[in-house]
């Protein structure tokens, strides 16, 4: 986002860059930024822009206006597919929100009211989630005849577990910020007032520590969480020992022995 008029090359989204963290706010408010195809496409170029861009650290992710996050996928457009059309959405939708999740660089969703269906989904695609307490979160596809489909089924049973997700997508039930909390589905309850402006405080924290490091540290992490137990131990030792290879970690580690700040170069 060095490149101004990238900022704006979007009809559904804003992006701006706050103090090197890009925010970017799904902004379809007369559908309560429901997510259609133009703004997966969107989706999946903004942040191919952050993942390549030096110059920002991270992410915030939120919705215009007071009342929806993303009020879930666009249910004029599913509703004139049939299974073949649906399954391709559903790849698309499963492989926007991986770009966002294995992007590189740390996202904060910034969940501002509702997130239901595909809004839900979204924020858990997200690294941490931050809400406003008159949030509602929910998977209620299944009201609808449907399941979740972008990848839902799957990071639900991960972050909150499975008995929670089955509740949960079963019933189709939203559940309150509070609730979501509680849930390990949201991580902090802030004020409206102040929601984006402390998700942009948290990716500049975590910008603060070592660039690589935080990297690999995202993707020990989801290895554990895609694969086999074994399978994330051994990637967690490879990216351990990849760590040694990197000026931050002698840095890092330079700086606490001499007792003085680091100074990160991300390499």
């Amino acid at each position: 986002m060095t490149d101004p008029a990238a900022q704006n090359a979007f009809e559904n989204l804003r992006l701006e860059v706050r103090e090197g963290v890009a925010v970017v706010t799904v902004s379809r408010p007369k559908a309560l930024n429901a997510l259609n195809d133009r703004t997966l496409d969107e989706l999946e170029r903004a942040f191919a822009a952050v993942a390549r861009d030096p110059a920002v650290a991270g992410a915030v992710l939120t919705g215009d206006g007071e009342k929806a996050f993303v009020a879930g996928a666009d249910i004029a457009e599913l509703a004139k597919m049939g299974p073949a059309e649906a399954s391709a959405a559903s790849a698309k939708g499963q492989r926007v929100f991986a770009s966002i999740e294995r992007c590189g660089k740390p996202v904060v969703a910034a969940v501002n009211g509702f997130a239901l269906g595909g809004g839900l989904e979204l924020a858990l695609a997200c690294h941490v989630r931050f809400a406003c307490p008159e949030a509602k979160v929910g998977l209620p596809e299944v009201s609808l005849g449907l399941i979740p489909g972008y990848g839902g089924t799957q990071r639900l049973a991960r972050i909150a577990g499975p008995g929670r997700a089955f509740e949960m997508i079963l019933s189709g039930d939203m559940a309150d910020a509070a609730s979501a909390e509680r849930y390990g589905i949201v991580q902090r309850i802030v004020p409206r007032e102040t929601l984006v402006a402390e998700a942009v405080a948290f990716v500049k924290k975590v910008a603060a520590r070592g660039p690589v490091a935080v990297r690999y540290a995202a993707e020990a992490v989801l290895s554990g969480v895609d694969g086999t137990h074994e399978q994330g131990y051994r990637r967690e030792q490879e990216l351990f020992g990849a760590c040694f290879a990197t000026e931050d970690m002698r840095e890092g580690t330079g700086a606490f022995l001499e007792k003085r700040k680091a100074q990160f170069k991300g390499r």
